[in-house]
């Protein structure tokens, strides 16, 4: 294997964006576990969840990551266990959501927040709190619809999982 640090492995996909929502990289979304260096280059991922139709573009996706760098021997590791929850988000992909127009999960809210309903969301253009669910679902089945009331813009709301 040509000799590659864990480090660039690591920076190369953080250029990998996620399919859905491709101002997110995979990094940003907190789904790369693990990379291990052996005779190949392993890569453990966590799905965002069970079916999502994204997985194999990621994982895909990762696979011509790695061996555009000249690095041929890669494999996926699924990795289900913790799963995975948008507590995982860095920082930094919460704000990018922000600057695109989707409002980001609400930090260490995890699964509560499915059984007892969302707090206030903040809307992303204006941070005005008076907003409105218009729809559980938004244009992928993690995102929700909303409006705000206050600058009446409509917005996607990455919901807790």
């Amino acid at each position: 294997m040509q000799s590659v640090t864990r480090e660039q492995v690591l920076q190369w996909l953080s250029s990998v964006p996620d399919p859905e929502i491709p101002v997110l990289s995979i990094m940003d979304l907190g789904i790369v576990r693990d990379v291990r260096m052996n005779d190949e280059v392993v890569v453990a991922l966590t799905p965002t969840y069970t079916g999502c139709p994204a997985t194999e573009v990621i994982e895909q996706s990762v696979l011509e990551a790695i061996r555009s760098h000249g690095i041929i021997n890669v494999s996926i590791e699924r990795v289900l266990s913790p799963p995975w929850t948008t507590d995982w988000i860095s920082d930094a992909g919460k704000e990018k959501l922000r600057n695109y127009g989707i409002a980001p999960p609400e930090h260490a809210a995890g699964k509560r927040a499915l059984l007892h309903g969302e707090r206030s969301v903040a809307c992303p253009r204006c941070s005005s709190i008076d907003t409105m669910r218009v729809s559980e679902y938004g244009s992928t089945a993690c995102k929700a619809s909303y409006k705000c009331t206050a600058c009446l813009e409509p917005f996607e709301y990455f919901k807790c999982i």
